[in-house]
Protein backbone atom coordinates (compact mmCIF):
# COMPACT_ATOMS: atom_id res chain seq x y z
CA UNK A 1 0.00 0.00 0.00
CA UNK A 2 1.55 3.46 -0.80
CA UNK A 3 1.23 6.11 1.50
CA UNK A 4 2.66 9.64 1.29
CA UNK A 5 3.94 10.89 4.87
CA UNK A 6 6.02 14.25 4.99
CA UNK A 7 9.23 12.81 7.14
CA UNK A 8 11.84 15.05 9.06
CA UNK A 9 15.09 13.86 6.67
CA UNK A 10 17.64 14.32 9.55
CA UNK A 11 15.00 12.03 11.60
CA UNK A 12 15.12 9.64 8.57
CA UNK A 13 18.62 9.70 7.93
CA UNK A 14 19.45 8.88 11.89
CA UNK A 15 16.45 5.72 12.00
CA UNK A 16 18.46 4.69 9.10
CA UNK A 17 21.74 4.39 10.58
CA UNK A 18 20.68 3.27 13.84
CA UNK A 19 18.35 0.45 12.42
CA UNK A 20 20.83 -0.34 9.66
CA UNK A 21 18.53 -0.30 6.86
CA UNK A 22 19.05 1.18 3.31
CA UNK A 23 16.21 2.26 1.72
CA UNK A 24 13.30 4.64 3.24
CA UNK A 25 10.61 1.90 3.26
CA UNK A 26 12.79 -0.57 5.26
CA UNK A 27 13.38 2.54 7.66
CA UNK A 28 9.88 3.17 8.37
CA UNK A 29 8.69 -0.33 8.26
CA UNK A 30 11.35 -1.07 11.14
CA UNK A 31 10.59 1.39 13.13
CA UNK A 32 6.90 0.93 12.96
CA UNK A 33 7.89 -3.00 13.99
CA UNK A 34 9.98 -1.99 16.48
CA UNK A 35 7.35 0.38 17.80
CA UNK A 36 4.33 -2.36 17.75
CA UNK A 37 7.14 -4.85 19.66
CA UNK A 38 8.19 -2.13 21.87
CA UNK A 39 4.07 -1.37 23.17
CA UNK A 40 3.31 -4.68 23.21
CA UNK A 41 6.04 -5.81 25.65
CA UNK A 42 4.88 -2.76 28.07
CA UNK A 43 1.49 -3.68 28.17
CA UNK A 44 2.49 -7.49 28.65
CA UNK A 45 4.56 -5.74 31.75
CA UNK A 46 1.86 -3.98 32.99
CA UNK A 47 -0.59 -7.37 33.12
CA UNK A 48 1.77 -8.86 35.13
CA UNK A 49 2.59 -6.20 37.38
CA UNK A 50 -1.75 -6.23 37.75
CA UNK A 51 -1.84 -9.90 38.22
CA UNK A 52 1.37 -9.44 40.80
CA UNK A 53 -0.04 -7.29 42.27
CA UNK A 54 -3.35 -8.99 42.58
CA UNK A 55 -1.69 -11.56 44.74
CA UNK A 56 -1.70 -14.55 41.67
CA UNK A 57 1.72 -15.22 41.55
CA UNK A 58 1.97 -16.26 45.83
CA UNK A 59 1.81 -19.61 46.02
CA UNK A 60 3.74 -20.11 42.93
CA UNK A 61 6.41 -17.93 44.72
CA UNK A 62 5.43 -19.86 47.90
CA UNK A 63 6.54 -22.99 46.35
CA UNK A 64 8.96 -22.18 45.14
CA UNK A 65 10.82 -21.13 47.86
CA UNK A 66 9.53 -24.07 50.10
CA UNK A 67 11.31 -26.48 47.51
CA UNK A 68 14.33 -24.01 47.20
CA UNK A 69 14.43 -24.56 51.45
CA UNK A 70 14.21 -28.13 50.95
CA UNK A 71 16.99 -28.72 48.57
CA UNK A 72 18.98 -26.41 51.48
CA UNK A 73 18.12 -28.69 54.30
CA UNK A 74 16.44 -25.91 55.34
CA UNK A 75 12.78 -27.64 55.96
Amino acid sequence: MATNIDVDPALLAEAMRLFGTKTKKDTVNTALREAVQRLKRSEALERLVARAEAGDFDAAIAAYEARKAAQRGDA
